[in-house]
């Protein structure tokens, strides 16, 4: 039975509670969690250089050759985070999130329709639509469980993860949470500037499991966020997490890393937040 989960999810004052047992991670300079943990826990400096692109290993050779890079990171660090929970691909809800899909292929379908013969490409077209990447996941992981994408611009990493936290309340089921941002190309970067391409990716449990990372407690809150608390401890971050609507999860990610238990808020729209609570489960568990 499918419930409503945005009652759970928005009812302010009311907390949603999880646990984070997988993650998934790509950037310049953050190359999978293993490697990305010790940047984020300072243990290892940040160095924003050009990271060799993932190949996501649910996807046939075929997919892969006609996707483009917002799906390719996204599958390749839900991959990741689910591997890392001991979960099934098909066995698992997904929340997907987003702020501007895969601009290179909404760039070529307006050149396409600017030209002598605007003759759109299907392949192109049914990779513009905003969901293509929760598309993709079901199709490769041969999963008829349900895959939603969210979007809310600067703000769609904290709607996917309410969302996210919302079903897990609704449902009692894991489920995946996957949010990715790639930069649009010339013009559209114009209207639309986006630093870096970033993905993350939490596999979440209803429930304490023993290899769980850290209990995650959230809570929408109808006020305005104040920024020092959203910002990413390492200056080093600050950019990243201003320019890229996936990076705003980067507080919480040094959080994790660290283990180490933090309270910290995300913003939601300009009158509202997400505030967070982030407790270890375990301080001697290394990814």
């Amino acid at each position: 039975m499918q419930l409503d989960f945005w009652p759970y999810a928005k009812r302010a004052g009311m907390s949603l509670f999880g646990f984070i047992t997988g993650v998934g991670l790509w950037a310049p300079g953050l190359a999978g969690w293993p490697q990305g943990q010790a940047v984020l826990a300072g243990r290892a400096p940040y160095e924003p250089k050009e990271t060799p692109l993932p190949t996501p290993p649910l996807l046939p050779p075929a997919e892969r050759r006609r996707v483009g890079l917002a799906v390719r990171l996204a599958l390749s660090v839900a991959s990741e985070a689910l591997t890392m929970a001991g979960l099934s691909p098909n066995a698992v809800r997904a929340v997907f999130g987003t702020s501007n899909g895969d601009g290179a292929v909404l760039h070529a379908l307006l050149e396409t329709l600017t030209s002598a013969e605007p003759q759109l490409s299907p392949t192109q077209f049914h990779n513009s639509v905003h969901n293509a990447a929760a598309g993709y996941w079901t199709i490769a992981a041969a999963s008829s469980m349900p895959a939603s994408c969210v979007s809310l611009y600067d703000w769609s990493f904290s709607a996917a993860l309410l969302a996210a936290m919302g079903e897990l309340a609704a449902e009692g089921t894991p489920v995946l949470l996957c949010v990715y941002d790639v930069p649009l190309p010339e013009p559209l970067a114009q209207k639309r500037q986006t630093f870096g391409a970033f993905a993350v990716a939490l596999a979440l449990s209803p429930r304490p499991q023993p290899s769980a990372l850290a209990s995650l407690e959230v809570k929408f809150v109808p006020e305005p966020v104040v920024s020092a608390r959203e910002r990413p401890r390492n200056e080093a971050f600050h950019d990243l997490a201003e320019g890229n609507s996936a990076a705003r999860s980067l507080r919480l990610l040094e959080a994790l890393a660290r283990e180490e238990r933090e309270a910290f808020s995300l913003g939601y729209l300009e009158d509202a937040r997400l505030d967070i609570v982030l407790s270890p489960c375990s301080r001697a568990r290394q990814s």
